[in-house]
């Protein structure tokens, strides 16, 4: 799930996209605070979806130079037209490559690949 996904990458809380403006704004207070923010469905949510066996988080990735090169330029913040233009490949070779680089590093979206890439020391 996407919370237990945040809470492996450090999240301190979860706030739901329907909650209204006086709950994200405690919740923003509260983890300012050092506080961690949680609703109990959610935790139990966490809590079975952590306890599913998964690949040890350890284990190298296999990534290819030039993935791990596309990898660092959209940690960077490049957009795939930038990256193809900074690496001198077609935008739709660009696309190929964070495709693979999603799928081998186990996440769904470039914010989730540009996070690993920092934890991991690429950027």
């Amino acid at each position: 799930t996407y919370i237990a996904r945040s809470v492996a990458l450090g999240a301190a809380g979860y706030v739901l996209k329907g909650s209204d403006r006086a709950d994200l704004m405690s919740a923003i207070e509260s983890v300012a605070r050092g506080e961690d923010v949680w609703r109990r469905d959610e935790l139990r949510r966490v809590t079975g979806a952590l306890a599913t066996p998964r690949l040890n988080a350890d284990v190298e990735v296999p990534l290819t130079q030039r993935e791990s090169q596309v990898l660092r330029h959209l940690a960077s913040g490049l957009t795939n037209k930038e990256i193809a233009a900074a690496l001198n490949i077609s935008y739709e070779t660009v696309k190929e490559h964070v495709q693979h680089v999603l799928r081998k590093i186990g996440v769904s979206d470039r914010t989730q690949a540009a996070v690993w890439a920092v934890r991991k020391g690429l950027v």
